[in-house]
């Protein structure tokens, strides 16, 4: 064997291990701001009410290479809520569900991502609202933007019972399963 048949041995080899030692780096992500996160619930057993929150604050650590270290967190202005139906905007705001006067920040925070497959993710978290924090799991598709490298896709739901954070028991029809969504894009600050 010559050297530099031996020097390139010793360079691939080199270059193997560094990959599977080097840390890997992850990367800060903040939601755009056309994302949509909000909720849908049923409403009277027939219509749904869809709800918005326009102001979010939100952080993601992901590393796709390392996906078990990422963390993600949310505030939710709940003030900031649109909804669908404008008129129960009053009502939902008020004591008996959101209580937004006393509790007008809503949060979640991860404390462990689970590979479930490719680009799928089990993200497990509290969300507090209503001054109540309860375990919530994400189902979460996170795939990086074809057009865009800046951006990934994402996809997550959740489902939780307003009871479990101090809501009124279908108060106004207002069912008791409420659908968390986000839907849209993370971007690498």
């Amino acid at each position: 064997m010559n050297v530099q048949t031996t020097i390139k041995r010793v360079l691939i080899v080199a270059a193997v291990s560094l990959n599977f030692i080097a840390p890997a780096h992850a990367q800060e992500w903040t939601l755009t701001p056309q994302t949509y996160v909000g909720f849908e619930i049923k409403s009277m057993g027939f219509s749904k009410v869809k709800g918005k929150f326009e102001q979010v604050q939100s952080s993601m650590n992901f590393d796709p290479e390392m996906p078990q270290n990422a963390s993600a967190q949310f505030a939710l202005d709940i003030n900031s809520l649109s909804l669908n139906k404008p008129s129960l905007k009053n009502m939902i705001l008020g004591k008996d569900l959101f209580y937004a006067e006393k509790y007008p920040i809503a949060t979640f925070k991860s404390h462990e991502f689970i590979v479930l497959s490719n680009h799928h993710y089990s993200i497990k978290g509290d969300l507090t609202l209503r001054g109540i924090t309860q375990p919530v799991t994400l189902d979460t598709v996170l795939k990086p933007n074809p057009a865009n490298p800046k951006l990934l896709d994402v996809q997550s739901k959740a489902v939780v019972n307003r009871s479990d954070f101090g809501m009124k028991k279908a108060f106004g029809g207002i069912g008791e399963k409420v659908n968390i969504e986000v839907e849209g894009h993370w971007k690498t600050r």
